[in-house]
């Protein structure tokens, strides 16, 4: 398993009229930390776009269990517990300021060739980062 933390601040922007994240926000909570947990691995998107490999999302859920508040400074610990093949799940898990966990979700990407818009197998440049987690 693979996992890795990142915080962000709420936004007032990102509050609907209850004062409440609006739930469509969770989906970008998601991408901002999937993105850091890649980077934390020496990797990012764009340098997988770059050599022609791209990963769009093709599932999520969330399970809202608390709400989050305009100016709550969100912990999200986002994980990788099985070893990617054709597609890589992403599991989330935010916190609130007092360490209560407040939603859960998960999001499934895919590894596609950007020539030649089909599905591939688990890229070498992925794989030698993230084996190590997964061969033990």
């Amino acid at each position: 398993m693979v996992s890795a933390s990142t915080q962000i601040r709420v936004r007032y922007a990102e509050t609907d009229q209850m004062g409440y994240v609006y739930y469509g926000n969770y989906a970008q909570y998601f991408e901002v930390a999937r993105v850091e947990l890649l980077r934390n691995l020496g990797m990012s998107y764009k340098g997988l776009e770059d050599s022609g490999i791209m990963m769009p999302v093709i599932s999520m859920s969330s399970k809202y269990i608390k709400p989050a508040k305009y100016d709550d400074l969100l912990t999200i610990i986002t994980s990788i517990k099985e070893k990617p093949q054709i597609r890589c799940r992403f599991d989330y898990e935010i916190f609130n300021g007092a360490g209560e966990l407040i939603h859960q979700g998960e999001t499934t990407l895919v590894f596609v060739n950007m020539q030649t818009n089909k599905p591939i197998l688990y890229p070498d440049q992925i794989a030698v980062k993230f084996d190590p987690f997964f061969n033990l």
